[in-house]
């Protein structure tokens, strides 16, 4: 038992570890993506089998050309749409309809906003996306890099960019005159375009709005864009509607669909390049941040600058000695897991307020990021980002809490710089907490726990709440210790969901508690972590699973497990009975002990029930080693990992959620994964590679060496930590950033005694049982 308000696990002083001199580490990580997995329907088996809604199985990632984290990402357009859930590329399409300057969610069913696409075109100018669109061929993908040929026109397309900018380089080997159209992509038709044929320049504008609370509400800002093209224009003119307008300089939609064109007179074989800059807070600023970060046309360097920064980050886990094909599934996974939140500051720092229409903040000495998809990335993206890219994890968190200043409410799912509560849960306090109990505290962390505790105690007025501030149902919350079924929870995008609710804000309430201990504050601790407790209340002893409940203490019937249920959040009772995960050993005990528990997980999966197409799921293989079973934790991820991510287009088994599909892979080729985050430390799985260096900040680094690890060598035999016998399941998170070695010893049959002491098995609430 521990004795403290706060888990703290003193970093072992053991001796140095021995210099890294593993082969073949990848010296070129950006080489080893391809970005087009993920972009067609998912061929896996849990897609194939658990997924219903026709988005329900895509990917929905794009091949995506930029920097990490960058503001606007490049794609090739295959659909015109910033309807939700339609992502901008699918493979399978077979015509290609230009190149946009994108600001989709990466694998989301969320919407594209705020963007432009640019086509190149021979013989006159077509307005209409489809009727522009061309057959296409020698498709080439990197995340610094795309090309393709346009066959139906003769036109090699290349795109490469910076954080806020693309270059984009046309070659046009047709005969003709040449044509480059340029589409803000509002399907409220209300984009404008203007032409500066003396600057040889296009700007232009692309109002946002929202989905969710809100939906078709404008958010009060736009994405502008600044396009500098480097030959003189022959011609030009607009579209509004049908209607060409050759000639004229600008256009304003008003429901009609504006687009411009530009003509240059070109010979076989000539090239156009265009640089496009990008903003939210203006023309000027779109011009500013062009000027900013590609000054003049050099599409080579900006290739290559574009690399380093990948291969910067990618390099912070380099892996060697893995089958055939997982550096490749590895280094894709890392790239889809870098995508967001993206930056939504300008270079010189400047940003729309948050929820707040036109109005600009500036952040001062940090970046400003947006589009947390919360719901999905709290569970591995967010922990990922503070292991390997602590700096930019840092500046989510001091975005977080400017956008909770700035709305007067801490956000829960913050898009599109705007309040939504798009999905359950209140876990941008896990984001917070687990950034905090992991080192990073150069942040308000007062300002932060102040939001927090404002959202986990108290309902705004109903304009805030119809706006999105705010727990859905909180009120419910609180009277009964959870959400009975007899709310409804109407003001929400998803509504009822009671039981995934209740479960998520006990975890919710759970990370709260860690933060207030932290900071020093034990009666608020105890208090969030009693109402972490409160998953007991929606556990029917009965049946063995949770289960809908009213507010007079009876259950819903009729009732089956396996049955997707409206109130759970995309699933069903089996799914989501698992959602313990602060407190594995109190869920142990509610199911009847470890061999119960052991049991019950492998039903779950001997019967097809698990889903790994969707996040609720995604730490539940790691809950053997809770049970004094790690090593089926090692075979159970081994599965999943060789059955639910291959090559292609179909290789993810679904949305792969700004990055979470693809960070589960991550952490578990690695060989661990934080099953709770707020808990600082991590569950040890099986890893896929002999040799895993983490570059860990200040020169240090910390090696997993997996011993005669292979398909079949799956089971951990016996460990040391820098040298050291060591018999733990799970490994402390400052272990690791203190840098050294653990290494593994695999072998073809599980060793069921390692790491099946009770005594050692990974820390839970159970722990906790007093204050100092």
């Amino acid at each position: 038992m521990l004795h403290r308000l706060v888990w703290l696990l003193l970093i072992l002083c053991l001796p140095a570890c021995r210099p890294d001199t593993s082969p073949n580490l990848v010296e070129r990580p950006v080489d080893r993506v391809d970005p087009r997995i993920g972009t067609g329907a998912g061929t896996t088996p849990s897609a194939l089998r658990h997924s219903e809604a026709d988005n329900e199985p895509r990917g929905q990632t794009v091949p995506s050309v930029g920097v990490p984290h960058g503001m606007t990402s490049w794609t090739p357009q295959t659909r015109a749409t910033e309807q939700k859930c339609l992502a901008p590329y699918y493979a399978g399409d077979e015509r290609i309809q230009g190149f946009r300057g994108s600001h989709w969610m990466s694998g989301s069913c969320t919407q594209d906003y705020g963007s432009v696409t640019l086509m190149p075109m021979t013989g006159t100018p077509v307005a209409d996306p489809e009727a522009r669109s061309s057959a296409f061929e020698q498709e080439t993908a990197t995340p610094a890099y795309y090309a393709v040929t346009l066959s139906d026109t003769d036109i090699r397309a290349e795109m490469t960019a910076t954080n806020r900018a693309g270059v984009l380089r046309f070659t046009f080997y047709g005969p003709g005159p040449a044509f480059i159209v340029i589409e803000p992509n509002s399907d409220e038709g209300v984009g404008t375009v203007q032409i500066d044929p003396e600057r040889q320049m296009v700007v232009g504008s692309n109002p946002v709005h929202r989905i969710y609370q809100g939906w078709g509400e404008p958010a009060g800002f736009s994405g502008h864009f600044a396009a500098v093209f480097d030959r003189p224009f022959a011609g030009f003119g607009v579209w509004r509607g049908t209607q060409r307008r050759d000639g004229v300089t600008a256009a304003t939609g008003d429901s009609s669909a504006v687009r411009a064109y530009v003509r240059f007179d070109l010979a076989p074989g000539e090239v156009v390049h265009v640089r496009v800059g990008t903003s939210f807070t203006g023309i000027d600023g779109a011009r500013r941040n062009l000027e900013a970060e590609v000054p003049d046309v050099d599409f080579e360097r900006t290739r290559r600058q574009a690399e380093a920064a990948w291969n910067s980050l990618l390099g912070r886990a380099q892996v060697s000695g893995g089958p055939a094909g997982a550096d490749t599934l590895f280094y894709t996974a890392l790239y889809h897991a870098l995508l967001l939140p993206r930056t939504f500051s300008d270079a010189d720092g400047t940003y729309p307020r948050f929820a707040g229409g036109a109005a600009l903040e500036r952040a001062s000495g940090f970046t400003y990021y947006a589009d947390f998809s919360v719901w999905d990335t709290f569970r591995a993206v967010h922990p990922l980002l503070i292991l390997l890219a602590p700096d930019a994890a840092l500046d989510m968190v001091r975005s977080l809490v400017a956008k909770g200043r700035q709305g007067r409410w801490l956000p829960i799912f913050p898009a599109w710089n705007s309040y939504t509560s798009a999905m359950i849960g209140d876990h941008v306090f896990s984001i917070i907490a687990d950034a905090y109990l992991k080192g990073l505290t150069d942040f308000d962390a007062e300002a932060a726990y102040a939001l927090m505790r404002q959202n986990a105690t108290t309902s705004p007025d109903s304009a805030d709440y119809l706006d999105g501030k705010g727990r859905r149902a909180l009120a419910s919350y609180l009277r009964h210790g959870y959400v009975p079924l007899d709310d409804p929870v109407r003001e929400s995008f998803h509504q009822q969901e009671q039981v995934s609710r209740t479960l998520e804000y006990a975890y919710d309430d759970f990370a709260l508690g860690q933060l207030a201990a932290a900071l020093g504050k034990p009666a608020d601790a105890r208090r969030f972590w009693d109402r972490a407790g409160n998953y007991r209340h929606v556990f029917d002893p009965t049946v063995g699973f949770v289960r809908g409940r009213y507010a007079d203490g009876s259950w819903a019937e009729p009732f089956d497990p396996a049955e997707r249920a409206p109130y759970i959040t995309e699933g069903s009772p089996w799914h989501y009975t698992w959602y313990v995960p602060h407190d594995v050993q109190g869920l142990i005990h509610l199911m009847g002990g470890r061999e119960a528990f052991v049991a019950r997980l492998d039903t779950l999966f001997e019967t097809g029930l698990y889903w790994h197409g969707n996040e609720p799921g995604h730490h539940i293989p790691y809950l053997y080693a809770y049970a004094g079973a790690p090593w089926k934790t090692q075979q159970r991820v081994r599965e999943i990992m060789a059955a639910e991510y291959g090559p292609g287009p179909g290789g993810l088994s679904g949305n792969d959620d700004a990055g979470q599909m693809s960070a589960w892979f991550v952490f578990s080729a690695l060989g661990l994964y934080p099953v709770s985050p707020g808990w600082p430390y991590y569950v040890l799985g099986s890893p896929l590679f002999e040799t895993a260096r983490l570059e860990v900040g200040d020169g240090r680094s910390f090696t997993i060496r997996a011993e005669g690890v292979s398909d079949t060598h799956r089971f951990i035999q016996a460990a040391t930590l820098n040298g050291r016998r060591y018999d733990r399941p799970w490994i402390d998170h400052g272990v690791l950033t203190a840098g050294g070695e653990l290494v593994l010893t695999m072998g073809p049959q599980p060793n069921p005694a390692w790491g099946a002491d009770p005594a050692l098995a990974p820390p839970t609430m159970t722990l906790i049982d007093s204050v100092p």
